[in-house]
This record gives C-alpha cells, sequence and structure tokens, in this order.
C-alpha cells in the first residue's frame, strides 16, 4: 500500500448482520472497502442501503456474533469498532439532513459548515478568522458563497444539500458516504459534484447510494448490489447488472387526452396566486408570482436549486403568506373560513413534512392523520378514519408495513407513506415537492400512474422537480422559476428537459 493510501480508512466486514425492532435488517455481510475504491451502492426501497452505510460509519451497531468481524485500519492503527475513527468518517444523506429540521438547527450557513472543521453536530466555538477562509473556500468551491449569512432553515431543501456537502468536505474525511446525495440537486449542482469525485484522483474511499442509473458516477470503479439485506453482488463497477436494479420496467402512464389540452379552462378554480411576494426571515423569495391552477390540471414546477419552488409550494398550501400587494385566492378557504378546511382537500408530499412527521407514529397513524392534515393524531381515530387508512394503504402495496413505526422505514418507504397519507382523503389538489427523492424505479413509476389517474379524475396536481422530463407526457402546464420570478407560466412547451434523460432543465 502507498504511503498516500494509509492515510485513508481501510473497512471490512465479514458475517456482519443487523437486526431493528426485532427484524432482520441486514445478512452476514461480507465487504471490503480499500482506499482509492469507489462504491456505488444499489437496491430497492428496503433493501438495507442506508443501514449498510450508517453500520460503516458506526451510528448503528450490529448483532452480536462470534461470527462477526469488523476491522477500520488506518495507517498502521487497526480497530474492531469504530469508535476510534468515527470522526474521521463523513456520512451525508437524508436522514443527517432532516436532523436540522426536526431539531430546529437554524444557524447561519457559515457555522452550519464551520462544523465540519472540529466534526460537530452543532457549533461549539466561535469561528477564527482561519476559519471563515477556509469555510469560505469550501462554499466557492459549490459555488454558493451567497449563502455564508443565511438561516440553514431558510435554503431550499436542495441549497440545503450543497450546504452540507460543503460541510463534509471541510472534514477532509478518510471515508465517504454519500447516502442519494443527488436527489434534490438541480442539474448544474449534480454535475458540480459528479465532477468533484471524478477529480478525486488519490486514494480518498468513497460510497455512493443511489436509484437511478444517470446518477451513477463515471468514476465509480466498483459496484455492491442489496436485495433484502443480503448482497447479490459485490465486485468491479464494469460487470455489475446496475441497470438490471437501478433501472426495472415499468408502465408509464399517460393522462386520457380528455385532460391534457392545455388550452382547457372548464375545470373549477382551486387556487390563484396574483403578483405574489414571499419573504423567508427578511429574504425575498419569490416576486410578483402569477399562477391560476384548475381542476384535471398538471403543473411542473422547476427551476435551479433556490429559484423558490418549494417556497411555492407551501404558500399554495398556506405555511408561508403573502406580502401586501398580492394575493392568493383558494377555493372553500373564503374570508373567516380557518385554513384547515382548505388543507383537508389537499395532499402534500414534501421533504420538510416527511422530517416533521414523529418517528415513532406508526405507519398506519401517519396515514390517517392525513384526514386531518395534522402531524400525528389529536383524537383516537374513528371507523372511517381506519377504513380509510387501510384503503390507501392498500392501494399502495404498504399494508404490510401498517403496525411499523415510521423511523424503522427506509427513506423511500417512508416516502411511499406520505403519499398514502396525501392520498387518502381523495384530495382536490395534489402538492408534491420532489415527491420522488429516494424511490426507487419500481415503485416511481407505480406511484406516477397513481398520481395520473387522479388528475384524470379532476385533482389537480402541482409538481416541484429537478427531473421534469419525468412529467413531461402528461403534464398540461409549466411554471419556471428563476430567482424567485417566474420566466415562464403557462401551457407545456415542447422541448422542456430536452438535456441528458430525466434530467431538469435547470435554466
Amino acid at each position: 500500500m502507498s504511503r498516500s493510501a494509509t492515510r485513508y480508512l481501510e473497512v471490512r466486514l465479514e458475517h456482519v448482520s443487523l437486526h431493528r425492532a426485532g427484524r432482520s435488517v441486514l445478512k452476514d455481510i461480507s465487504w471490503t472497502i480499500r482506499p482509492g475504491e469507489r462504491w456505488v451502492l444499489a437496491g430497492a426501497n428496503g433493501a438495507g442501503k442506508t443501514q449498510l452505510l450508517k453500520l460503516v460509519a458506526g451510528a448503528v451497531w450490529p448483532t452480536p456474533s462470534t461470527r462477526a468481524i469488523r476491522h477500520y485500519l488506518l495507517g498502521r492503527e487497526r480497530s474492531s469498532t469504530p469508535a476510534e475513527v468515527k470522526e474521521e468518517i463523513a456520512y451525508l444523506g437524508a436522514e443527517r439532513q432532516d436532523k436540522y429540521q426536526r431539531y430546529g438547527w437554524n444557524m447561519a450557513v457559515e457555522r452550519i459548515v464551520g462544523t465540519g472543521l472540529y466534526r460537530t453536530d452543532i457549533p461549539l466555538d466561535a469561528l477564527t478568522a482561519s476559519d471563515r477562509g477556509r469555510i469560505g473556500k469550501a462554499l466557492g468551491r459549490l459555488a454558493v458563497s451567497q449563502l455564508a449569512a443565511r438561516r440553514f432553515l431558510s435554503l431550499s431543501y436542495g441549497e440545503r444539500r450543497v450546504v452540507l456537502l460543503a460541510r463534509a468536505l471541510l472534514s477532509r474525511p478518510r471515508l465517504l458516504l454519500l447516502d442519494e446525495v443527488l436527489n434534490g440537486l438541480d442539474e448544474i449542482n449534480r454535475a458540480r459534484l459528479e465532477r468533484w469525485l471524478e477529480r478525486q484522483k488519490g486514494p480518498l474511499p468513497w460510497v455512493l447510494a443511489t436509484h437511478r442509473m444517470e446518477d451513477v458516477p463515471p468514476s465509480a470503479t466498483h459496484a455492491l448490489v442489496l436485495d433484502r439485506g443480503r448482497i447479490v453482488y459485490a465486485g468491479a463497477r464494469r460487470a455489475a447488472p446496475l441497470s438490471e436494479w437501478l433501472e426495472a420496467p415499468h408502465r408509464r402512464a399517460a393522462l386520457p387526452k380528455r385532460s391534457r389540452g392545455a388550452q382547457r379552462r372548464s375545470g373549477r378554480t382551486l387556487v390563484r396566486l396574483d403578483q405574489a411576494r414571499v419573504y423567508l426571515e427578511g429574504s425575498r423569495v419569490l416576486e410578483g408570482v402569477s399562477l391560476t391552477v384548475h381542476a384535471g390540471e398538471l403543473w411542473v414546477i422547476h427551476g435551479r436549486n433556490g429559484s423558490g419552488k418549494t417556497t411555492l409550494l407551501r404558500t399554495l398550501y398556506g405555511d408561508h403568506g403573502v406580502a401586501v400587494g398580492g394575493t392568493i385566492v383558494r377555493a372553500g378557504a373564503a374570508a373567516g373560513v380557518p385554513l384547515e378546511a382548505f388543507r383537508k382537500r389537499v395532499g402534500l408530499v414534501a421533504p420538510h413534512l416527511q422530517a416533521d412527521h414523529p418517528q415513532e407514529l406508526t405507519v398506519e397513524e401517519v396515514v390517517q392523520s392525513g384526514r386531518y392534515a395534522s402531524l400525528g393524531l389529536n383524537e383516537p381515530p374513528t371507523a372511517a378514519d381506519r377504513a380509510a387508512a387501510h384503503r390507501a394503504l392498500a392501494a399502495l402495496g404498504l399494508t404490510p408495513l401498517a403496525r411499523r413505526a415510521l423511523g424503522e422505514l427506509s427513506y423511500g418507504q417512508a416516502r411511499r407513506v406520505l403519499f398514502a397519507r396525501a392520498l387518502v382523503r381523495a384530495p382536490r389538489l395534489l402538492l408534491l415537492d420532489e415527491p420522488f427523492a429516494g424511490v426507487d424505479s419500481l415503485t416511481r413509476g407505480a406511484l406516477l400512474e397513481r398520481v395520473l389517474e387522479l388528475a384524470a379524475g379532476g385533482t389537480a396536481v402541482v409538481v416541484s422537480a429537478h427531473r421534469p422530463g419525468e412529467w413531461l407526457k402528461s403534464a398540461t402546464h409549466e411554471l419556471e422559476l428563476a430567482a424567485g420570478r417566474a420566466r415562464y407560466c403557462g401551457p407545456i412547451r415542447t422541448g422542456l428537459g430536452s438535456g441528458r434523460a430525466g434530467a431538469g432543465s435547470a435554466r
């Protein structure tokens, strides 16, 4: 091994298993990560990818066994647990990002990135001038220097992901674990990360978990595929059956022609924005945006990270107010009518909603709460609540998970639960913010088909996506945002998402 390689971690697992809540999650795992190796980790939702990465990182511990071996080698130092090298491992994924939302860690971006220098979750000491210089360079490399003074929770989902990536890189890890990190990034930021991975010509080992073939970095050298907690392939990337797992065939549904006429205005108006301006923590996020959504329309909202897509959806839902000079009108929510009356007929799927849900709730309880647009239940469920939840769970193939706690599920499984919650009350309006983040190919196809069935039946759908190509064949309208302003708003244009397959326009 070269001298430079000894500066990086080698991890060896043999016959390692993991149980959670009495269930087998990982089974007889044997895997070695060596300096210089670049791994792609693939598998369906619930296969155990995130748990495997967390086990390597030392966030979860394997089931005790006389056969199990864990070795962490750094230079000449060898350890049988990750305790001594845990701070040398950078782990970034949706679960880590959700912690900031769940615990309200709303420090300035500069402070968040600075924790990478000292490898802590939250800032413990004041930043020095030298610290600020290094932080500025890290943000500059990812082209987000302008975010340094912003509060973390005021950022878009994709902006938060880029900031946490800067934090991870600033820690100078000896092993980098990336769990679906390309989700929520626009095309430019995805390409920027891929270039960074490509340029790491040294022996820094990394593992990147993904559900999309187009997100497999060209620089990957190895691949590991999990199926229901077991390794079914581990070896050279060029011989890996990745397309079988990342491009599972599924039917692509399309709206009936009667619903696809982009010029139709016969549907009832469900929500209308007029010259809307929205401010978050003193920063203008939307400026002069006008939008009218009618029953049966399917709107695709797209634009760069930070362009205002999530803020727009949350404004439609009622989480954010419109500043003086603009207006918003919601069907069934006239003056004096509680906003909850409108929300009970709106289905919402969004990353912040997934992060905010109490993790101890059962899947059934989460879905039941959709009938009241609440986080959890304030009163015991009625017979009608239980029956509606059972139907929604069955429709999405989630009945076997009904009694499981939300925190026991994979990220993709939890996203399916949010879909069931959104559909439990036959919504008139469906708001979807990056709905397919963390979802495998087969599930994406099934969820897309269900959404299009609702749209064909008159439900209005507004979806924010960095990969609008998935919705092109069925969308009726689009709104392109740039720096909080509408660059285009109207019937769907030809050529949207004409870049690489499934990529967003990011124009």
